[in-house]
């Protein structure tokens, strides 16, 4: 009776333990996405959304959830079942950057999140006025020391990637330059195509327009790599020279951090082979963005840690630590 009893605890043991993957998904499958319908990070979405449906055998819907600085989509999916039926993608903003500069975050990255993939990065694009004497970034980083203090670039507002960006390379160089901040992304960009302001750090999908117009002279891209929509501008880490500089913003599909491993597992899986087709990775490149070879999930926590001290140190360093 005893043997029959060991055997039978066995056997609840493994079937408690073992049916995660084998009954994953039982329904729908829903990623919240953490910017509004139409932008680039929905966009994308969506197109991979279709191909893990398929493979999963199971309906993935998008859901926008923007708002709250990215946090509203965050704050949702750490409260759901820990089950791989919600997922969240964000951002260095929702992940990395806000920790420090938000006094309250209601969520901890590390502590109810599992990262899942890191498959795209969104560089800036370092643009000037054209009338800006300046056709390359050593011959700007000359001109801004020659003028220190008298040179002005803008920013979507304090504390937002293309600010921490701008700031980063200044704390490099050792440059004085003044920050105006605007309340969204089209107006600080026209701004400097109008001569307003001098120059910035600026999102592909709003300044190449205006790049292939020659309202905007674009001298670097903040990625290791080029953009595939600007192939003749350099890296900034290459032309200034600055080894090692990159200030880019990421998307990175995440699960509630207690969702089973083998379930984690096998969305790190799908996602690395769907995202490796070359129609894709081409789709990707189209709307501004360079798609990336997401590494294993432990080197995905390693690198969210890196960009948290990253940020975290250049915002309590500029004195925004708990601004908003």
């Amino acid at each position: 009776m005893r043997r029959v009893a060991h055997v039978i605890a066995f056997a609840v043991m493994l079937t408690a333990s073992a049916p995660a993957l084998a009954q994953y998904p039982n329904r729908p499958v829903t990623i919240m996405v953490s910017l509004a319908a139409g932008s680039g990070m929905d966009v994308l979405v969506r197109l991979y959304a279709d191909k893990l449906s398929q493979s999963l055998g199971k309906p993935v819907i998008v859901e926008n959830r923007p708002g709250a600085s990215l946090m509203l989509a965050a704050n949702a999916v750490a409260a759901a079942p820990a089950d791989g039926h919600t997922l969240l993608v964000s951002t260095s903003s929702a992940m990395a950057i806000n920790l420090t500069l938000f006094k309250q975050v209601s969520y901890d990255p590390d502590r109810d999140f599992i990262p899942i993939s890191l498959y795209v990065k969104s560089p800036f694009i370092l643009v000037v006025n054209p009338d800006v004497p300046a056709k390359s970034v050593p011959e700007l980083i000359k001109y801004m020391k020659e003028n220190q203090g008298k040179v002005s670039y803008s920013s979507p507002g304090a504390g937002v990637a293309q600010h921490l960006s701008m700031e980063y390379m200044k704390a490099q160089f050792g440059l004085e330059i003044t920050h105006v901040p605007y309340r969204a992304t089209p107006q600080s960009i026209q701004d400097i195509a109008a001569g307003h302001i001098a120059l910035g750090w600026a999102e592909a999908g709003a300044s190449i327009p205006l790049i292939r117009d020659g309202k905007l002279r674009a001298l670097a891209v903040s990625s290791t790599t080029r953009l595939p929509l600007l192939p003749d501008v350099p890296p900034f880490a290459e032309a200034a020279p600055a080894p090692g500089f990159e200030a880019v913003s990421w998307h990175m599909l995440l699960a509630p951090a207690k969702t089973p491993r083998d379930i984690v597992e096998k969305l790190h899986a799908e996602m690395k082979r769907i995202l490796a087709d070359p129609e894709l990775k081409q789709k990707i490149e189209t709307i501004g963005l360079i798609p990336f070879d997401t590494p294993g999930i432990e080197d995905l926590r390693a690198y969210r840690k890196a960009e948290q001290e990253k940020w975290g140190t250049l915002v309590k360093k500029l004195g925004l630590e708990g601004s908003q």
